[in-house]
């Protein structure tokens, strides 16, 4: 079965920086920083990373950072954690805009 994602894609993330490479340059440094260890260890960065990857959908995240988080030393329970602690997220995003309906509602009710 075909898809628009291509796990074979992942591993050529830095060509996004063939036209624009300073740019590039710029985020992989930034993102280097972002993810090294700081307050937070590595392996809790890889498991916020994971849960990010579930709630904006990203198959290549997915699948990068399951893998970090294996090699961080995460175990598939943690990893489903997180995974419904951003899905929690998600879904509280979505009612808590239930009160945007309720207030336009409001001002439209004769």
């Amino acid at each position: 079965m075909q898809s628009y994602y291509d796990p074979k894609d992942l591993p050529r993330f830095s060509e996004i920086g063939k036209d624009a490479p300073e740019l590039a340059k710029k985020f992989f440094e930034y993102y280097g920083a972002v993810m090294a260890e700081g307050e937070l260890t590595v392996r809790e960065k890889s498991l916020i990373a994971l849960a990010v990857a579930h709630a904006v959908q990203c198959p290549y995240c997915i699948d990068a950072y399951a893998k970090e988080c294996l090699e961080q030393g995460s175990n598939t329970a943690e990893m489903t954690e997180a995974v419904h602690v951003a899905a929690a997220i998600r879904g509280g995003a979505s009612l808590v805009h239930g009160l945007q309906m309720r207030n336009a509602a409001d001002k439209l009710s004769l």
